[in-house]
């Protein structure tokens, strides 16, 4: 039975990817930045699920995270199906607020490790008859964020990139998939430092991590290219391409200034 390569699988959208592949008896390897947590969620999983799962504690902004975690399948021969490139977050106020080094280290998080393991496991899962990448990208990738400026480049770059391989990879074994959550019951908000008028604004559509895990396994193993999750979020994007982008960004400038 091959394996699931999940990052960012401590918490979040990434702990509830984990959960339904395994109820699916898919097995595990699970990535994030704390041990004992990933630990806790294999542990726990293989018990309920009866599937082998493995984990991975690594720091994802590193540059020799994806060659260190691709060391790991390699060793233990691990025959790898699934790759899930959930892992990302988000700095939330002026993009003068913010180091250099701090907003490189988010998007290497967000965009440069996606495509490193994505170019590293692409000659592993077309060695079989049906392989799948996911990606989670955000609602913020149809229009830009003032106030989450680099965050949501970095995830309009994950669309671009996810929908391009996955034409590039049309007459292979490999099916790319993009999700686009809006808000979702997650630590994301307090990661990113978010203010409250935003965290209030968003609290109502609020789906949660099990929910857009659903439609996010569900839409990668119908070949869906692109989902974007909930009414409101896909009503939204439609009205990002609709209106001005001038007013787009006004209002999202509104919802997120600091408080």
């Amino acid at each position: 039975m091959s394996y699931a390569i999940i990052t960012g699988a401590s918490k979040g959208i990434g702990k509830s990817i984990a959960a339904e592949l395994a109820s699916r008896q898919i097995n595990l390897l699970l990535i994030a930045r704390s041990g004992p947590l990933l630990q806790s969620i294999a542990e726990d999983l293989a018990k309920q699920y009866g599937i082998k799962t493995d984990w991975l504690a690594i720091d994802l902004s590193a540059t020799e995270a994806p060659e260190q975690i691709m060391a790991r399948v390699k060793d233990r021969g691990y025959p790898v199906h699934i790759l899930v490139n959930n892992a990302g977050y988000g700095l939330s106020g002026a993009f003068s607020g913010y180091s250099a080094a701090e907003h490189t280290a988010m998007m290497q998080v967000n965009m440069n490790t996606p495509i490193a393991l994505s170019a590293l496991l692409i000659p592993e899962l077309i060695k079989y008859p049906k392989s799948y990448i996911l990606n989670i990208a955000s609602a913020a990738a149809y229009q830009a964020v003032p106030g989450l400026t680099v965050y949501a480049a970095t995830k309009s770059f994950l669309l671009s990139f996810s929908r391009g391989l996955q034409y590039e990879l049309r007459n292979t074994p490999i099916s790319v998939s993009v999700v686009c959550p809006g808000g979702t019951d997650t630590d994301f908000a307090s990661r990113a430092n978010v203010g409250a008028k935003a965290i209030k604004a968003g609290e109502k559509l609020n789906m949660t991590a099990e929910a857009v895990a659903k439609l996010a396994v569900d839409a990668m193993f119908s070949g869906k290219t692109e989902t974007i999750t909930g009414f409101i979020n896909q009503l939204g994007s439609f009205l990002t391409w609709l209106l001005p982008k001038k007013l787009v960004e006004k209002v999202a400038a509104g919802i997120y200034k600091q408080d």
